[in-house]
């Protein structure tokens, strides 16, 4: 009896131990949650993998500089039932993305929505953009 409370004992911390980690990973605390910031920019990698997929694109601020961004989306199978595919962007494309930025400020961010060339919307599970929001979105850098 106490060697199997002492293994169940075992395995559980082991479990809380190894769960920790993959539970802080999806933390939303770098994100300014609700706060939504649209830029115009050149498509120059689009990665398709796991654990989430990154969307590298250079926008041209006010002053004529280009700044290299970075946004993330869900895993590939969580992005696949609302339109998005490896193909979905391509280097060179010019796109409209929609975000949640960082909270320091850096050009980084979660994609809400990606207006493609082709006028396509598509738009993000994790963070959908309310319905009719999109002609009333903060736009900045």
């Amino acid at each position: 009896m106490r060697k199997t409370l002492v293994t169940v004992f075992a395995v559980a911390v082991g479990l809380l131990i190894v769960s920790g980690p993959s539970l802080a990973h999806h933390a939303n605390a770098v994100f300014d949650v609700g706060k939504r910031v649209t830029v115009k920019g050149t498509v120059t990698e689009w990665f398709w993998a796991n654990p989430h997929c990154l969307l590298r694109f250079d926008v041209t601020n006010e002053n004529g500089q280009v700044v290299h961004w970075t946004a993330e989306t869900q895993a590939p199978p969580n992005m696949i039932p609302f339109g998005w595919s490896k193909q979905s962007f391509k280097p060179g494309d010019e796109v409209t993305i929609t975000l949640e930025p960082v909270k320091n400020g850096s050009p980084l961010g979660r994609i809400l929505q990606a207006k493609l060339p082709d006028g396509k919307t598509l738009v993000a599970g994790a963070a959908p953009v309310p319905a009719g929001a999109a002609g009333g979105l903060e736009t900045g850098r």
